[in-house]
């Protein structure tokens, strides 16, 4: 018995549905203790790539953890498989960061 809604494409806008979803991804790894210059390194670091890449990131710090969700930065943009693998190696990159985990890409809005 159910439906399928159908809205027009000004309220898929608003709602962000359909063509209008925002697609990001999360992440997290563990933070081994390091010095205060290695993590000021690899946070400037990180921010450089964000920055690259064109995304926005949402940090939640737990002090060991560093767990963050990313989308792009573009008005209705998305984040890409590119930038899961930017991220990713990254972070696999980093002496400071170990037990990395990166999600699938979902809808930022519904799917979180």
């Amino acid at each position: 018995m159910s439906e399928k809604t159908t809205r027009n494409r000004r309220i898929r806008k608003k709602l962000h549905l359909d063509e209008w979803a925002i697609l990001g991804f999360e992440f997290s790894c563990n933070l081994a203790e390091a010095s205060e210059e290695e993590y000021e390194l690899f946070f400037n670091t990180f921010a450089d790539i964000v920055l690259a890449q064109h995304l926005y990131i949402t940090l939640n710090d737990e002090s060991e953890t560093l767990q963050g969700f990313v989308t792009s930065a573009d008005r209705y943009g998305n984040a890409t498989e590119e930038d899961k693998a930017a991220i990713e190696t990254f972070l696999n990159g980093q002496a400071i960061a170990n037990d990395v985990k990166v999600g699938v890409l979902v809808d930022a809005f519904y799917d979180i």
